[in-house]
Order: structure tokens, then sequence, then C-alpha cells
């Protein structure tokens, strides 16, 4: 029996089989879960169905999660399926990719609400359709973030932003619904070579500045943070709520 086994999982998020979302699928699967997978268009829905398959996951359907009906319905169908909940996974971010590349300085108005709202604000929409799902016998939240959140780093930008609002979600969250048993976490993940990173500028120095500072000498894999994410979603961190847990090989603890 695994850590997760028989435990309900909606994940959002996953886009490609190199993605976090996907990796934290596979061990959820490994451990036991019952998975069903988001997918947002019809673009991502013909990468998401092979994954789908390969983890015995039931795809719930298309989720938009700035559209609060989808939301709305993507829950009504978890609740039809299985009658409760006891995994979220929020693998939501979004930044225009100019955004990644200009400076900090020139976001526009418009693109600085879009990030936030998809990145920060998509998590408290998703708790709080989730939290009747949960409330018979409590529940876990997890969700992804990265240093820039606390830090300055190049070309990071508006992206920072969002993720420290993120941050900050998952602690008010965490107050809010501690008291159904529902726990609220964050991994902050070191760089990876994901659909998502692949649009920042410079990617390829900050692998190999991160490679060369941590104290363990390397890059972390995405399979050690799918360990992580399935423990954090797990009973076996039945104690933590309100964190971010760092997966980065030490980077994160390092001055220069």
């Amino acid at each position: 029996m695994g850590i997760a086994d028989g435990k309900r999982a909606l994940v959002i998020g996953v886009a490609n089989d190199h993605s976090l979302a996907w990796s934290i699928t596979q061990e959820l699967h490994r451990h036991g879960a019952q998975i069903a997978l988001t997918y947002q268009g019809e673009a991502l829905k013909k990468r998401v169905e092979p994954l789908a398959q390969q983890v015995g996951a039931h795809i719930i359907g298309e989720l938009d999660v700035t559209v609060d009906e989808q939301i709305e319905s993507t829950m009504v169908k978890v609740k039809a399926l299985w009658g409760g909940l006891d995994m979220l996974v929020h693998a939501v971010a979004f930044a225009e990719r100019e955004d990644l590349r200009d400076r900090f300085l020139n976001v526009s108005r418009k693109n600085f609400s879009r990030s936030l709202e998809i990145s920060a604000y998509s998590l408290v929409a998703l708790a709080r359709a989730a939290e009747p799902l949960m409330e018979a016998a409590g529940g876990s939240i997890l969700t992804l973030t990265y240093l820039g959140a606390v830090r300055a780093l190049p070309n990071y930008n508006v992206m920072g932003v969002a993720k420290a609002a993120l941050e900050c979600t998952v602690r008010y969250l965490a107050q809010d619904l501690g008291r159904r048993k529902i726990r609220v976490n964050a991994i902050s993940a070191g760089p990876i070579k994901t659909l998502a990173a692949r649009g920042i500028s410079g990617l390829g120095d900050m692998l190999r500045s991160h490679a060369e500072r941590a104290p363990l000498q390397r890059n972390v894999e995405v399979g050690e943070v799918g360990s992580t994410g399935v423990f954090l979603a797990s009973d076996a961190s039945s104690g933590i709520t309100g964190e971010t847990i760092y997966v980065d090989c030490g980077y994160n603890i390092m001055g220069f």
C-alpha cells in the first residue's frame, strides 16, 4: 500500500510529460491515488489524454481557471465521480512572454492583473470550490512556486510578484481552512526545463548558476518534486500546513 492509497486527487495544470504537475501525478498514481485531470483548450487536451491513459486517470474536462462557472462545473463532476475529494494539486501560472524578457518596469496594468489572477487568485477560487468536497474528512491542497517569489531574479519579473502573492495566499488559506482539517502548502522547486520555464529568458544561465552554487552541486530532478508533492498531498504530512517547502538542492540557503 502506498501513502496515497485510495485517496482521490484532482490535478490541475498538467501540460505535458515534462511538467512538474505530471511528475506529481505519476507519483500519486504509484502510491495508490485515484486521479482526475483537467485541460485548458483543445491543444492541451491532445497532450493530456495519452498521459491520463498511462495512469488510469479520469479526464474531468476543460477548465479555464479565470471562469468561475468552469471551476464550479469541475467540482460538480468530481463530486459525481467520487462523492468527495482528498487532494487538489494547483499547477497553474501565467505571464506574457514579453514580460519575461523585458524590464519588469514595463509590465502593463493589464498583463500584471492577468498574471496575478491566473497564478494566484485561481488558487483561492479553486480552494473555495473544493472546500465542500473535503469537509467530511479534510484534505490537502498543494501548489507550485519558485524562489523568484522572495528574491529578485533576472527576467522572472511579474511572475515573481505573482508567486509572492501565491505564497501569501497559501498562508491565508491555511489559516481559513485548517479548522476543517484542510491543509494548504507550496513546493518551491529549483529551475527545471519545463514548458513554462522555457519562456524565461536566460534559463540556461539560471540552470548553470544553480548547479554551481547549490550545496548538492546539481540541479533538482523532476521526480524529486513529484515525491515531495505526494508527501505533502498525503497524510504523511498531516502536521504541515501553510508552508513553502524548498526542493532545490539547497540553493535557497546560500548567500552567494
